[in-house]
């Protein structure tokens, strides 16, 4: 007789892989490498593993990359975001899969591919201003970004107390792959990381179309996706946020959902690690 408890632990696998991975397409987990960038059980496999933390962090990112007028134009003019937004989670989340877990072969391949999309992307902004992908200081922005969303989500669902020269060092894991991505300024460390998050707001813009993509990337739902889930997930994106990047999108800060989203995202991280054998 089947184990009901495996069932269900093999469940939740499949319907997370699911999310993630298009299998129409043949796509599959990227298997760990012990010839990876990163050896193992190093910081930033640690942050990149846990999958509640990654995606309200990436969330929190993606609305703050919006404030950034040329990334906001390079997605409004060179993707198909409206009708694919699953399709860019799924690409985006195996880029960070290979490049974190993924034999460094594989890893670097993923990045020459990227790098050779971010040269057919440009053009003007609105007001004419010339924009380009392969910009050090926006792919700087949609770095730190990342960098400071990813760790933040871990520390707030998984490790709250993880010591600070390992939270420096997953910063300066994750520089690796900026540099290779040709972003510059890139921080190393938590202080560093404030700085520069500090010095590139000024680039930042409110805009009727960063409210707009910001409204898309918090109603869609992933295929796969219970809609309880993708609420709580997005309420506590949204909680992270800096208030002034709320009120630039105008947002609303989650009050009374927002203690029960965090609890029950908590649950769900403590669910999902369990079934993938994380704890």
């Amino acid at each position: 007789m089947p184990d009901p408890v495996e069932s269900l632990r093999l469940k939740l696998v499949s319907q997370v892989r699911g999310v993630f991975h298009d299998a129409s397409k043949g796509q599959t987990p990227t298997p760990p490498s012990d010839d990876a960038l990163f050896a193992r059980d190093t910081p930033i496999r640690q942050v990149h593993a846990d999958i509640v933390g990654m995606m309200t962090g990436g969330v929190r990112a993606l609305l703050l990359q919006m404030l950034h007028p040329h990334a906001l134009q390079g997605v409004l003019d060179h993707s198909d975001f409206r009708a694919d937004m699953h399709g860019r989670l799924q690409r985006t989340a195996r880029f960070i899969a290979v490049t974190t877990f993924g034999h460094r072969d594989d890893a670097l391949a993923a990045i020459a591919r990227v790098n050779r999309i971010h040269v057919a992307v440009g053009g003007t902004l609105p007001d004419g201003t010339p924009y380009a992908a392969t910009n050090p200081r926006t792919l700087a922005w949609v770095h730190v970004t990342e960098a400071q969303s990813f760790l933040a989500g871990y520390l707030r669902h998984v490790r709250p107390s993880m010591p600070g020269d390992e939270q420096d060092e997953y910063y300066r894991q994750f520089a690796v792959i900026a540099r290779m991505l040709g972003a510059d300024p890139v921080p190393e460390t938590r202080a560093e990381a404030d700085r520069i998050f500090r010095e590139l707001r000024h680039d930042l813009k409110a805009s009727t179309e960063a409210r707009e993509v910001a409204q898309l990337v918090l109603s869609q739902r992933p295929t796969g996706t219970p809609a309880a889930v993708q609420t709580m997930l997005t309420a506590d994106a949204v909680a992270m946020l800096p208030d002034w990047a709320r009120q630039m999108l105008r947002l609303q800060r989650p009050r009374l959902a927002a203690l029960p989203a965090r609890a029950a995202t908590w649950g769900m991280g403590r669910t999902l690690r369990w079934a993938f054998g994380q704890n």
